[in-house]
């Protein structure tokens, strides 16, 4: 035959010219598709098991002792609704907050801090509104201190009760 067709209409040899290979271009289309869905399902899946905080950016509490004692003091004697975390990742800072007797708390400020300034005294200035006594005191070279800095803020209750906001951190 002319065409090179056979009499019967089918074509002798390999697939013709010009022919879609529609397996082929359907895997090539699916192959981004596959891929973008994958990482969205693994997003989610990241997103929903991520309960467990590995960065510490995030409050935790932690025991009383803890905090105080990484700026080298104690819990105070006589110490009332003390509460206290830290936050640590690349700085850390323990904060701990309790009330005490008025009359204990200059004893134990020249016990555990007797280089801490006087009330108005140097470095007290700059107290936050309500505050009766602050004061931020480098203890970088203090034996038995694991912090840098550490943040006193008293504010009195009552005649007989005074609340300590306490930080050490390293900075």
């Amino acid at each position: 035959m002319a065409n090179g067709r056979s009499a019967a209409g089918v074509s002798p040899g390999p697939v013709p010219r010009g022919r879609t290979r529609w397996g082929v271009v359907a895997a090539v289309l699916a192959l981004p598709v596959l891929l973008v869905a994958g990482l969205l399902v693994l997003a989610v899946v990241w997103v929903l098991t991520d309960d467990e905080e590995q960065d510490g950016t995030r409050l935790k509490k932690v025991p009383c002792a803890e905090a105080l004692a990484f700026g080298g003091a104690e819990l105070p004697t006589g110490a009332e609704d003390a509460a206290c975390t830290v936050q640590s990742w690349l700085d850390t800072n323990y904060q701990a907050d309790f009330r005490m007797p008025r009359a204990g708390f200059d004893a134990w400020l020249a016990g555990t801090y007797p280089e801490a300034p006087e009330p108005g005294g140097p470095g007290t200035q700059a107290c936050g509104h309500g505050s009766d006594y602050c004061f931020q005191l480098d203890v970088t070279d203090r034996p038995g201190t694991d912090a840098y800095y550490v943040n006193v803020d008293v504010t009195q209750v009552n005649a007989e009760t005074v609340r300590v906001r306490y930080s050490a951190f390293t900075t």
